[in-house]
């Protein structure tokens, strides 16, 4: 029963008769600030309901990360959020002074892994475990990382070494697409799932800058090339290669549109991994040419064709298993794709050779229909490990840097996740060791050292009970008598294997062990686990077969015998191995099994890990359908009590997360000495003598422990001083304990103390700013009145220069407009003047008769006013009526008689301008106005002596009207 929620703590009897439903409801009916809160170790009280409701108003508000002290809680968010990724929220994590303050993000903790190795007086390696069961995202938080890595750690000063840095981020981070087309599949929890495991080193010289990588890889699961579980796929490349081949390479390859394989299941799914293009251009940055990578396809289509060879049982135990119906063909591709003999691959498959006696007697005998299975199977298997090992050798010795030339690293370790099956076997028993082994790890490193450390140093520790793992792992991996041990020793008994009798050896052998369960209600022997996670049923058979691992040597005979260029590199002649054959098969010496390999590699794992600093992202999965915006409780529920997050935020929000040694804290806090009181400490003083648990014998302590009390009794204040008013009565010292070596404190005292410096400095930087200040004050005005001269001096100058200006280019328009107006009246004068002479000269006709005075006047007011009616003629609208037909008589030097005798018609359109002007038979004028596209097309080449010129010349079409 909770006894506060919220900080508000309801009636004893009211409380008593609520569950723990209704008061967790209680406390989630105010669920709106529960997004706000960054850090689960705020939530009040801290159970598995509170944290997990608190995430879930997180989610839903498209909050993916979350602190947990010092633990980031990373959930998957099922869709694409680009804006979480972008590389200017790369560069802000990286700026930031303080980056723990911005919201929680996996940038962050990368971040604070890198100033961990830059700041540092001896870097330390460090380390980042990603966590969580399979489909939580720990592929894409990795990739993430590499990214981050890759931005912010190079930024060298030179161009060469720009080149050069930027060549290594770019292979860095073209491994990881080639790495999961080869080793990820797609499972029933997760659609790009890593069947491996893998530790990428980042290697940094001492400018923190990258130089390179390492890639280390464990387990993989090469059975899934032969064999898929139901709804399962192989891995990504098989279904690349099918889908992303050209036509060419498709008939290279003998991959028809439309073929079925048999270890090609689901082919219709189309996945976003299933990009054949983004997995070649990756390859080649890494320094796999394209004849390479088109020897690699070949060898894997040659793998999917050897699937595709059925057998079938024969009668007569003495004679080969015949091959199934089309199965021919597929023999003959496939040999041909890996070029190999045709009859020693169908050979070597169904017969098998044994070796007896001490003359080591060679026998030749049939294989039955599983035993031929087997056999090609596992020449799969076997070309695709030495396959995916090679590309590892080559991926590492393209991105690796010289063991010179750098001296720290970030190792980041992306394993499988927990993981249960319907089906489990020899792969998921090492996938979930390996898990126990990191939450152990996990559980030693943190949550024991958090403890232990608070003894040591002599404080007050109200221990936490937290899930140990150690009974499990005892079970798998204990000495003499555990599960791994009894697996080992049925494969050097070298008899055949019978499932139930493993299982009955397991469990009378391990029964006092409390993590190993029964299953009576199965029909199939099994024997059960009781993992951090939950339960997990393994079945036995072949449990034995898959740890041997066994390799017939005629079948690496065999492979040794291609011509195949890839395949030469892969399966070398070793005359060694010819030397070592017979003492092998004469001693019994222990046969090296996949249990033993995966252990030893493990150990090694956790070695450098155990030399590094880690950190820790938990991934959780809200839901197993990857449906966004989908929260399902019991899932999350199971995986927070899993990875032991609970525990985690007890010790981190009841404990102290802050820890400074003394000489430390007595440098950065000195300070705080010129706040204390002028009021010796005694016996009433806040901070009685327990806060130092013990003096020091040496002498550098010794002296350390006045300065260190001194700077403890300025905390009241501080305290008070940093309550609200309204608190200042009840406002007690935050706690702060001094250890034998250490000071621990929380968060808010840390703030306290900040607090208190920063006020300390405030008062020092004001004498500085204020003497500064003056200086520099009395400086600007002295070169204020030196500019005010120097302006008005300049100003003056400049004005006078433009008025100047001005006056001279007013001076030269005005006598260019008088010369340009005399030349213009002048030349005005003389075309009139011509005009005149024409008319005068011009011979009358017969019919005419002498004109009178008033007509002659009328002409020539007419000549001298024939440019303004020129412009008249020409405008759309404008005079009508008689000094209309003037402008007219004007243009056209109509005759003079009476202009009653013609009729004068104006067609008037769009276009400006005067084309031509008829004269119509009927006596009638027509007028046609039109601009020319040509230039000078208005101008008359040969004016006749009648024509009337002027500034503007319009060509006139000249017809002799008829005297109606």
């Amino acid at each position: 029963m909770l006894q506060q929620v919220n900080g508000h703590n309801p009636d004893s009897d009211a409380q008593s008769g609520k569950s723990l439903r209704e008061d967790l409801q209680e406390f989630l009916g105010r669920e709106a600030p529960l997004h706000q809160l960054d850090d689960l170790t705020k939530v009040n009280p801290v159970t598995l309901e509170t944290v997990l409701r608190c995430l879930q108003a997180r989610y839903m508000a498209d909050t993916f990360y979350t602190n947990a002290g010092c633990t980031l809680v990373a959930l998957n968010p099922f869709k694409p959020v680009p804006q979480l990724y972008l590389p200017e929220l790369m560069r802000e994590y990286h700026a930031a002074p303080q980056p723990q303050k911005l919201k929680p993000h996996v940038f962050s903790v990368g971040e604070q892994t890198y100033r961990n190795v830059k700041s540092l007086i001896e870097p330390v390696n460090q380390s980042i475990v990603v966590s969580g069961e399979s489909g939580a995202g720990k592929t894409w938080t990795s990739r993430c990382l590499m990214k981050f890595y890759a931005v912010v750690a190079a930024s060298p000063t030179s161009w060469e070494s720009h080149k050069i840095a930027e060549r290594i981020e770019q292979r860095i981070l073209n491994s990881n697409p080639v790495m999961e087309a080869f080793g990820n599949a797609c499972t029933l929890r997760n659609n790009n799932s890593s069947r491996f495991g893998k530790f990428i080193q980042l290697q940094l010289n001492r400018a923190q800058q990258m130089t390179g990588a390492a890639v280390q890889t464990y387990l993989l699961e090469k059975t899934r090339v032969a064999c898929q579980a139901s709804s399962e796929r192989n891995f990504h490349i098989f279904y690349q290669i099918c889908k992303g081949a050209s036509e060419d390479e498709r008939l290279q390859w003998h991959l028809p549109k439309g073929a079925a394989f048999s270890w090609l299941p689901n082919p219709e799914r189309n996945l976003e991994e299933d990009c054949f293009e983004v997995t070649r251009e990756a390859m080649l940055h890494l320094g796999i040419d394209t004849p390479t990578q088109n020897n690699i396809f070949k060898v894997l289509a040659g793998l999917l064709h050897l699937g595709n060879i059925q057998f079938a049982d024969s009668e007569d135990e003495a004679q080969p298993c015949q091959l199934m119906d089309n199965a021919k063909c597929s023999v003959r591709t496939s040999a041909l794709l890996l070029q190999l003999p045709e009859d020693m691959l169908l050979e070597t498959l169904r017969i098998r050779t044994i070796r007896a006696g001490r003359q080591q007697q060679v026998f030749r005998k049939p294989c039955s229909q599983t035993e031929c299975d087997t056999r090609r199977d596992c020449v799969a298997k076997l070309v695709y490990a030495r396959l995916f090992d090679w590309l590892v050798s080559v991926i590492n010795s393209s991105i690796c840097a010289d063991p010179g030339s750098w001296t720290t690293f970030i190792g980041l370790l992306d394993v499988y996740g927990f993981e249960s099956f319907p089906d489990n076997s020899l792969e998921q028993l090492c996938i979930n060791y390996a898990n126990e082994k990191l939450q152990q790890h996990f559980v030693a490193h943190y949550l024991r050292a958090q403890q232990e450390e608070y003894t040591v140093e002599g404080l007050e520790w109200s221990f936490v009970n937290y899930q140990d793992n150690q009974a499990c792992l005892d079970l798998i991996e204990g000495s003499p008598i555990s599960i791994c041990a009894l697996i080992n020793e049925e494969c050097r008994l070298n008899r055949p294997s019978s499932a139930a009798q493993l299982q009955t050896r397991i469990e009378s052998a391990l029964a006092g062990s409390l993590c190993l369960g029964h299953n009576k209600l199965s029909r199939e022997p099994s024997f059960v686990v009781v993992h951090y996670a939950g339960p997990v049923r393994y079945h036995t058979a072949g449990l034995v077969e898959k740890n041997k691992d066994p390799v017939p040597p005629e079948l690496t005979v065999l492979l040794q015998q291609s011509q195949d260029p890839l395949l030469m590199v892969l399966f070398p002649i070793n005359p060694k191995e010819k030397i070592q054959e017979e003492p092998f098969g004469q001693s019994r010496a222990p046969v090296l099994t996949v249990v033993s390999k995966f252990k030893a590699s493990l150990e090694q794992l956790l070695q450098v890990l155990h030399s590094t600093t880690p950190h820790y992202i938990r991934c959780i999965k809200p839901n197993s359908q990857g449906q966004a915006q989908t929260f399902l409780q019991e899932e999350v529920l199971s995986q927070l009590e899993a990875c032991g997050l609970v525990e985690t935020i007890h010790i981190s929000a009841a404990g102290f997360p802050i820890r400074v040694s003394h000489q430390n804290f007595v440098e950065r806090y000195d300070l705080l000495r010129r706040l204390r009181p002028r009021i010796l400490s005694g016996p009433h003083s806040p901070y009685p003598a327990k806060e130092c648990s013990e003096q020091s014998p040496h002498s550098e302590e010794a002296t350390l422990q006045p300065l260190l009390q001194d700077i403890l009794h300025t905390l009241p204040a501080l305290t008070q001083a940093a309550a609200t008013p309204g608190d200042s009565d009840e406002a007690t010292p935050a706690p702060v304990h001094c250890g034998r070596t250490k000071v621990f404190m929380t968060d808010s005292m840390l703030e306290i103390l900040e607090h208190g410096r920063a006020q300390v400095l405030e008062q020092c930087a004001r004498c500085i700013q204020g003497s500064w200040r003056l200086y520099q004050h009395r400086k600007q005005q002295r070169q204020r009145r030196a500019a005010v001269l120097i302006q008005a001096a300049i100003r003056s100058w400049l004005a006078r220069k433009h008025i100047e200006r001005l006056h001279t280019a007013a001076t030269t328009i005005k006598r260019a407009w008088q010369k340009w107006r005399i030349r213009m009246a002048f030349l005005a004068s003389e075309e009139l003047d011509g005009v005149e002479e024409h008319f005068s000269q011009a011979p009358c006709s017969s019919r005419s008769s002498p004109k009178p005075l008033i007509q002659t006047r009328l002409l020539g007011a007419i000549i001298r006013l024939w440019p303004l009616g020129l412009v008249l003629a020409n405008a759309a609208t404008g005079i009508q009526g008689f000094q209309r037909k003037l402008v007219v008589w004007a243009c056209l030097q109509l005759p003079r008689d009476s202009p009653r005798s013609y009729t004068v018609q104006i067609a008037q359109q769009d276009q400006a301008g005067v084309t031509s002007i008829r004269a119509l038979p009927q006596g009638s004028i027509k007028f046609h106005y039109r601009k020319s596209p040509l230039r000078y097309a208005d101008i008359c080449p040969e004016p006749s002596p009648y024509s009337v010129t002027g500034f503007n010349q319009i060509l006139l079409e000249k017809h002799r009207l008829i005297h109606v």
